[in-house]
């Protein structure tokens, strides 16, 4: 299998990150909602917090209009709370204004000294079915107007949704050099993929095969060569790790074992991508997937049911998702945006099993975006057994 060009091509870590279930997306047995579960402060700054003590470099913190917290206060509190993560906030495009929207992103990296990167989200908000190319088309304009609005005092922008003649702006600079906080990205149509290749920093999948993994991510590198540039790629993928194949198996099945497929159904369609291209993709694996739900021996897609989104799992021993995880560098990806049910207790199974065998590092570093102020390899990380 071919490994696509990457930016961090000379890097032999990777960047490991866990996930925040800002939108009620916590379960001890999926599609079966318990109040303890519940998106709450509480619940989740434990989970960021915890995260961070265990040597996790980024967290993703998603957005949703329907269910759970607010994303941007969510990671504005949590930045005196924590030390060394990175926070990947989920910012959906036309939310605010541009122009208000670069002040607070510019505001929320200076309160992480330079620990926040950004997921640029396309969605539609309520009450709106837009077509994919006018949404992509949207987030295009509001990442282009972000980066004059850290970096110039007057804006002039025409576009096909926003206009500006001569706004004169104090630009909020970001904390990060260089370009300000790195842009990750997801989406599967010919708009989305032309967006990212123009100026995001990492296209992010969800789990598929390995081969349609590695298919998705040349046809993304060649529309970046057209534009001069290459990319970084990230996996987001659910985790079930322990001692021995068949406890984690075993486990996989415990998750499902009170799902009821007409909640799991409501809780896919509440959503707003469930219409989308990346999701259709994740019902095509379950389709497909063994009578255990597994399309690859450690891919199981159980989680889909019950979950619009990344829909699948890896699962495995410590040294079987080790593997995993290599065959993924190998290919080319360079991040990683893990979680598991519950997400409290299975960020300390897998940030005890598999991550101090992880060589990690933070991208923004890597990039130039903040100095290296922290080593690659956080202490205690050992040799894979």
């Amino acid at each position: 299998m071919s490994v696509v060009p990457v930016q961090s091509a000379d890097l032999d870590a990777s960047e490991v990150a866990w996930f925040a279930p800002l939108c009620s997306d916590d379960y001890q047995f999926l599609g079966f909602p318990e109040g303890a579960y519940r998106s709450s402060w509480d619940n989740t700054s434990a989970i960021i917090r915890r995260a961070d003590e265990l040597g996790f470099r980024n967290i993703l913190c998603p957005s949703s209009y329907q269910v759970g917290q607010d994303t941007l206060s969510f990671v504005a509190g949590n930045a005196p709370l924590t030390n060394t993560i990175n926070m990947l906030a989920a910012v959906r495009c036309g939310e605010l204004h541009p122009l208000m929207m670069a002040r607070t992103i510019a505001t929320l990296d200076h309160m992480l000294k330079g620990r926040l990167t950004v997921n640029i989200i396309s969605s539609d908000f309520p009450g709106e079915t837009a077509e994919s190319a006018y949404r992509y088309q949207r987030s295009r304009e509001v990442v282009e107007i972000l980066k004059m609005a850290w970096s110039q005092e007057v804006i002039n922008y025409q576009g096909e949704i926003y206009n500006f003649s001569d706004v004169a702006v104090d630009p909020v600079r970001p904390y990060q050099q260089n370009g300000g906080p790195l842009l990750y990205f997801g989406g599967y149509s010919p708009p989305a993929i032309e967006l990212c290749a123009q100026h995001c920093d990492v296209y992010l999948m969800w789990p598929e095969t390995k081969e349609n993994l590695a298919m998705r991510m040349k046809a993304v590198h060649e529309r970046a060569e057209t534009y001069g540039r290459t990319l970084d790629y990230g996996l987001r993928v659910h985790m079930i790790v322990r001692d021995t194949e068949t406890e984690a198996r075993e486990y996989a099945d415990y998750l499902v074992s009170k799902l009821d497929e007409a909640e799991g159904k409501a809780i896919r369609d509440r959503a707003l991508d469930s219409t989308s291209l990346g999701v259709a993709h994740q019902s095509a694996n379950r389709d497909k997937a063994d009578d255990a739900g597994y399309i690859e021996p450690h891919l199981w897609t159980g989680v889909g049911r019950a979950r619009s989104g990344c829909g699948a799992a890896l699962v495995g021993s410590t040294d079987q998702i080790l593997s995993e995880i290599e065959s993924y560098q190998k290919m080319g990806i360079r991040a990683f945006i893990f979680s598991g049910y519950p997400h409290l207790d299975e960020c300390e199974s897998f940030g005890t099993r598999v991550l101090p065998h992880l060589k990690t590092c933070s991208l923004p570093e890597v990039y130039g975006r903040v100095p290296a102020e922290t080593p690659a390899t956080p202490l205690g990380v050992g040799q894979r057994r």
